[in-house]
């Protein structure tokens, strides 16, 4: 389990220096890749679908990359796409496209459903965290005003 994390951690902080990441932020797009594989891989451990892991794990992830972007004041996407890398279901990808190419088209067919899925929960979960992140602060500003009303 540990090696999981460990392995995460290097490969979200690699494909930060892939990605032209600031230097300062490598070390916080491997936690966030790792925190991502680690919701993941405990969900799926625990028979959760790789599917809804994958979702869960990826609102993690876009949570916390909201969370740093603003407490360092840099773009959300330098942590987010870091941080996904380790979701991305590329093994799946390739089996697929491999089983296309030896004409197995019932098992091609049914991993690429499964890579279209998860790319999908992927999405949701960046997706979900906007809109999360937007409710919040839609009620932070309604406080605001309704404490200077109050103040008046």
């Amino acid at each position: 389990m540990i090696i999981q994390f460990i392995t995460s951690f290097i490969a979200s902080a690699a494909f930060g220096i892939i990605f032209n990441a600031p230097k300062e932020t490598l070390v916080k797009c491997g936690f966030i890749g790792m925190a991502g594989w680690s919701v993941y891989y405990i969900l799926y451990v625990r028979d959760v679908s790789s599917i809804v892991a994958t979702l869960v794990a990826s609102l993690v992830v876009a949570i916390i990359s909201q969370f740093l972007a603003k407490l360092y004041k840099m773009p959300v996407i330098i942590f987010s796409v870091a941080g996904i890398i380790p979701l991305v279901p590329g093994g799946i990808s390739y089996n697929a496209m491999r089983h296309f190419v030896e004409n197995d088209y019932n098992t091609a067919i049914q991993l690429a459903a499964k890579v279209v899925m998860l790319s999908g929960a992927i999405a949701m979960g960046l997706l979900f965290s906007e809109v999360i992140h937007q409710l919040y602060q839609k009620v932070i500003r309604r406080r605001k005003e309704t404490t200077a009303l109050e103040k008046d």
